[in-house]
């Protein structure tokens, strides 16, 4: 692999659904979109996005992050095929998923998954090692994958531009790990995001081979439009 590598990532989160607008744990339950409520937010993405053009297209594999995507029109504009990618699923919430916290605030497993800031293993799902490291065996993938195409390209040193459509979760991960954002303040909205500029340099030796030198928000507030 090159030595460093130039990668623009935006994710952005699913449009929204019936168990978000509940304030229901989704996790990795298949839940669609809910329209007309989810509409006014994907245009807003969409208009944000369309006039940028992606070098890879990844998506959680579940419908909601598909269904954006599709909103989104990236893949129409996109010379390579949208991958499905079950590593950009949600966090698995097991035995809370389709509550509510209203449901879930007496019991002591709960209280102490909060306060161990999701580091906790959910009973019958995950924890935060287990979503950093599908997202860190996704990343090192997307490494590889820049590498080959900016080795492929007519003078080398090109960005490629990747877009993710992903969960809340994910995105909280990234942040905390691209913007040393706490994981509980790094919240998007649905059919929101984040946009970094990063660098993977394989040399680095016992640090974060992915180096971000700037973030910003996805679609870009009206003030920093042109």
């Amino acid at each position: 692999m090159a030595a460093a590598v130039s990668v623009e990532l935006v994710a952005v989160r699913h449009g929204i659904t019936a168990w978000n607008l509940e304030r229901r744990y989704q996790g990795q339950r298949d839940i669609d979109l809910k329209f007309p409520e989810a509409e006014a937010a994907l245009e807003r993405l969409r208009t944000g996005l369309e006039r940028e053009t992606f070098t890879l297209i990844h998506s959680s594999d579940l419908t909601r992050c598909r269904r954006t995507l599709e909103w989104t029109g990236a893949a129409e504009k996109s010379a390579v095929a949208p991958a499905l990618e079950p590593r950009l699923r949600e966090l698995d919430f097991g035995d809370y998923e389709g509550k509510t916290y209203d449901e879930l605030k007496d019991r002591p497993d709960y209280r102490a998954w909060i306060d161990s800031v999701g580091e906790q293993r959910i009973p019958g799902g995950e924890n935060g090692a287990d979503l950093r490291a599908r997202l860190n065996a996704w990343l090192a993938d997307v490494a590889k994958a820049a590498a080959e195409m900016d080795r492929a390209g007519p003078s080398g040193g090109q960005t490629v531009k990747v877009l993710a459509v992903a969960h809340g979760g994910v995105i909280r991960e990234l942040r905390r790990r691209f913007e040393k954002v706490a994981f509980w303040d790094s919240t998007v909205r649905q059919a929101e995001g984040r946009r970094w500029q990063l660098t993977y340099d394989s040399n680095i030796e016992g640090g974060d081979p992915w180096q971000c030198s700037c973030s910003s928000a996805v679609p870009a507030p009206a003030s920093a439009t042109p």
